[in-house]
């Protein structure tokens, strides 16, 4: 039995570009730091990421090929402070989420351990194009 695609459909043309974003979504996905994805309102969407323990300097935020993509490395103060006991690591991470056509990236806040990235779609417009057909 052969894997059906996308592509393997013939009412679907030109997606085989979001058959490989699933791909590499699927790839990325790893259970840290936990996060909440909301609709805020009818065109605007909110990603809260759990990221107790960093700084804003600790983090960075890109967008990279329809990706948002966010890390974050500590630094490791250990060979300073001397632990009876560390179950708070300093642990880096990188987490990536597809980004749709016309959806662009707003202010990032950061909040009592939580940093907010707000996301706003724009309004799509409705196009109505009338093909001529001329005679052959």
């Amino acid at each position: 039995m052969s894997k059906l695609t996308l592509g393997s459909y013939p009412h679907m043309l030109g997606f085989e570009q979001l058959e490989r974003l699933l791909e590499r979504t699927a790839k990325s996905s790893e259970g840290y730091p936990p996060f909440n994805i909301e609709q805020t309102s009818d065109y605007s969407y909110r990603i809260t990421l759990a990221v107790a323990g960093f700084s804003e300097n600790d983090l960075s935020i890109t967008v990279e090929d329809r990706q948002l993509v966010i890390r974050g490395r500590q630094r490791d103060d250990g060979a300073e402070r001397i632990f009876l006991h560390r179950g708070i690591a300093a642990r880096q991470f990188q987490r990536s989420f597809v980004l749709a056509d016309g959806v662009e990236v707003g202010e990032a806040v950061m909040e009592n351990g939580l940093l907010h990235v707000d996301l706003t779609l724009s309004r799509p417009e409705t196009v109505v194009q009338t093909i001529q057909i001329r005679k052959g």
